[in-house]
């Protein structure tokens, strides 16, 4: 698809990832949708892009559906759509204590992240199919967001990795429904990313996981993610696939 002139959306885009890919839909020369939880840091992005900005948990519909409306009408329904939103969370299935962990402690994460993004790609999609296709018959993309932990989970990420695990299976899934439509749905799988979830890792944490990657021998980099988001737009034949973005990185059990 040819980005220019389009309108994207991106979920989680105040920050991290979702607003390294906003500024790129934009540079690309979208109008671009920043859907986040921080009002005031989606406002700023959207404000610095020309864009619009709404307010949304992505876990909850009558929010999602209210954020998705405002955006609509500010500029348009999205033919591009990327799920960024996500939260990194960690329990055991049994405390130290013995007992068994509460279960809200092992559902969040595939609140957000799983059900979070099936609730996006509803939304996306609906909108998207009653656009007038594309010349090329194109109506829209969408790309989804999992983790490397989906597939390698360490010990105590099991929410975590059952969430990210679903998404990456979803992409198939989706891209098959769709397909008549003529909407492209993909999912981009981070290793190791240097965004605002790192932020409060001490030095020498930061080090030990940049000592566990193969090459390049660093963090991954939030311009990476979004332009391999960019590239996934503009690449017609990239469908129901899912590309893991981690430098070579498998994850220890630890």
């Amino acid at each position: 698809m040819e980005i220019k002139g389009q309108t994207a959306f991106v979920t989680g885009g105040a920050s991290g990832l979702g607003e390294a890919t906003a500024r790129m839909m934009a540079a690309a020369g979208a109008t671009v949708g920043v859907l986040d939880m921080n009002e005031e840091l989606a406002q700023k992005v959207a404000n610095e892009l020309g864009g619009a900005a709404a307010v949304c948990d992505v876990s909850d519909a009558a929010s999602h559906e209210a954020a998705m409306a405002s955006l609509r009408q500010a500029i348009g329904p999205a033919r591009i759509f990327i799920a960024c939103a996500g939260i990194a969370t960690g329990a055991k299935l049994v405390t130290r204590d013995g007992d068994p962990t509460p279960l809200d402690r092992l559902t969040k994460a595939i609140q957000v992240n799983l059900i979070g993004t099936i609730n996006s790609l509803r939304l996306a999609a609906a909108d998207m199919a009653g656009l007038a296709p594309l010349d090329d018959g194109e109506r829209g993309v969408i790309v989804t967001t999992s983790s490397i932990a989906g597939f390698e989970g360490q010990i105590g990420q099991g929410d975590y990795s059952a969430s990210k695990g679903g998404v990456a299976a979803t992409a198939l899934t989706f891209a098959r429904e769709l397909a008549r439509e003529g909407i492209r749905v993909n999912c981009i799988s981070p290793g190791l990313m240097d965004t605002p979830m790192m932020d409060g890792l001490p030095d020498e944490v930061r080090q030990s996981l940049i000592e566990t990657t193969v090459y390049p021998k660093r963090l991954g980099h939030a311009g990476e993610y979004a332009a391999l988001a960019r590239h996934i737009a503009e690449n017609r034949y990239i469908n129901g696939t899912v590309i893991r973005l981690d430098g070579a990185l498998r994850m220890a059990p630890r």
